[in-house]
């Protein structure tokens, strides 16, 4: 959702830090291998165990071999240097290790487009990880700026986990975008490959009147401990597989938890109605299969969203599949392992990070009638604001600038 100022952003940090602080136990560097020179932290294969790494080692993917041969996150200290050298002279985009090219820019967002009726050989698309979706109108003259000198093949959309994609840019102009995105509040680190996607929310959050809860602040501190608060973080810079989050703030399920990975479902407690969320578990699309999340039978308060993300990223890292690629996504863990026995391994490691963590059983939804709402149209904000909020449905997602 386009908001018209920037103040919104700015509104949400203090609550957002709040989320962040039941997370007092993480892996810290004194346990990793090594550190990449160029930037100072240690790489995403750092820290694999010494069994997941094996693992990673006999795979014969080429995602895992070239993951093993140089970490996806050590292109990120490459962006200037190719923006440099190519704007120089000393380098053109088809000079680069085509590894780096097809495979490691994209843990920068930045991905090779050489196919298609919109695109040619040398052009790149730029994908900006937006929690929740929230941008301004200074965002949105930022992706236009960068667009429109590409012609007609400049193009933005907006993609159904609410990020923005630039489309048609040149390389230099790709690593320009993807580092003065970091000014606007944004990143374009960790948007594709083996990294946990766009964190999606509301559409509507802040603004619904018929939310249980807000979820940008929770969207925002998820996103932070994943990224390092934009600045990219390497702890969970080595997945398996792509891995998708989202927090649904009314009934209406708007972020879709049934097809996410992780689904946080809003739901008052019964007993003491504080709102916090059911858990499900591993939903996805693939090319071979599509999964309905399952719930994990349990509820926890907003203040454990981090922590129980970070539990479930840490036994995905470790443990997910590294042979086969389409059987490494969540639910295969889990029905590997057994939900049951699954979600008492994540409570486990829940406990080792937060004191304040009890677990709980998933709580009933409210067993009146009800009909989920459209999001399209006009519709009035909450009680007391004399607003409205637009829904415009987007062909394809397509803008042009």
């Amino acid at each position: 959702m386009v908001k018209a100022t920037a103040t919104v952003l700015g509104s949400l940090a203090a609550t957002t830090h709040a989320f962040l602080a039941p997370m007092t136990n993480k892996c810290g560097p004194s346990t990793l291998r090594a550190a990449d020179p160029s930037t100072d932290l240690p790489t995403g294969t750092a820290y694999l165990p010494t069994a997941t790494l094996e693992r990673a080692k006999a795979s014969k993917t080429k995602q895992e071999k070239v993951k093993l041969a140089r970490d996806g996150s050590e292109i990120w200290a490459d962006r200037e240097t190719f923006a440099a050298k190519i704007r120089s002279g000393e380098l053109t985009w088809e000079e680069i290790d085509g590894d780096d090219l097809d495979v490691r820019l994209k843990w920068a967002g930045i991905f090779h487009r050489p196919k298609g009726i919109d695109t040619e050989p040398g052009k790149f698309m730029v994908r900006f990880k937006i929690a929740n979706g929230i941008v301004d109108s200074e965002a949105m003259r930022f992706y236009a700026d960068a667009a429109e000198p590409c012609g007609a093949k400049g193009a933005i959309d907006i993609t159904t986990r609410m990020n923005m994609q630039v489309r048609g840019v040149t390389l230099d102009e790709a690593c320009r975008v993807s580092i003065e995105s970091y000014a606007l509040g944004q990143s374009t680190l960790q948007s594709g490959m083996d990294n946990v996607r766009n964190l999606v929310g509301s559409p509507i959050a802040g603004i619904d009147p018929h939310e249980l809860i807000d979820t940008r602040p929770i969207c925002t501190a998820i996103n932070d401990m994943i990224t390092g608060t934009r600045k990219g973080s390497t702890e969970f810079a080595n997945l398996p597989r792509k891995f998708n989050i989202c927090v649904s703030g009314s009934r209406d399920d708007f972020a879709h938890t049934h097809i996410n990975d992780i689904g946080l479902q809003a739901v008052r407690h019964a007993a003491t109605g504080e709102v916090g969320f059911n858990v499900a578990l591993g939903g996805y699309f693939s090319i071979k299969r599509n999964a309905v999340s399952v719930p994990a039978d349990l509820w926890i308060p907003p203040a454990e969203a981090v922590n129980l993300c970070h539990a479930i990223l840490r036994i995905f890292r470790d443990e997910g599949s590294r042979v086969d690629r389409q059987k490494a996504r969540l639910m295969w863990l889990i029905e590997e392992k057994g939900l049951e026995a699954f979600v008492d391994e994540v409570a486990a490691e829940m406990a080792k990070d937060s004191e304040a963590f009890k677990r709980e059983p998933a709580q009933p939804e409210p067993a009146d009638h009800f009909a989920r709402r459209d999001v399209l149209g006009v519709h009035p904000q909450k009680p007391g604001s004399a607003k409205s909020w637009v829904g415009v449905h987007v062909p394809v997602g397509r803008l042009s600038p």
